[in-house]
């Protein structure tokens, strides 16, 4: 990253493909609710529950935790107190 600028256009731009992401895989989750046997929906779950796993532990790579409880982990020094935080984008 040659500024900072570009640092944080890339944390927004890498948070709103997660968020994109994890929107669908709510929405997949309330329809196969009701169809259970749409294979389609499923193999679309999938392949998307996969794209958000790699989307977090790549902005986690740059950018820090996302996830509380053991789902991601901290760097040394302890990094939970850097800001922003992923709500706060």
């Amino acid at each position: 990253m040659n500024n900072p600028s570009e640092g944080a256009t890339q944390r927004y731009e890498l948070m709103e493909k997660i968020q994109m992401v994890d929107f669908a895989l709510v929405e997949l989750t309330l329809y196969l609710d009701t169809h259970p046997n749409d294979s389609q929906a499923i193999q679309q779950f999938n392949e998307l529950a996969v794209q958000s796993r790699d989307l977090k532990a790549n902005y986690e790579k740059h950018f820090g935790p996302l996830r509380q409880y053991g789902a991601s982990f901290s760097g040394y020094p302890w990094n939970w107190k850097d800001s922003p935080w992923p709500w706060q984008l």
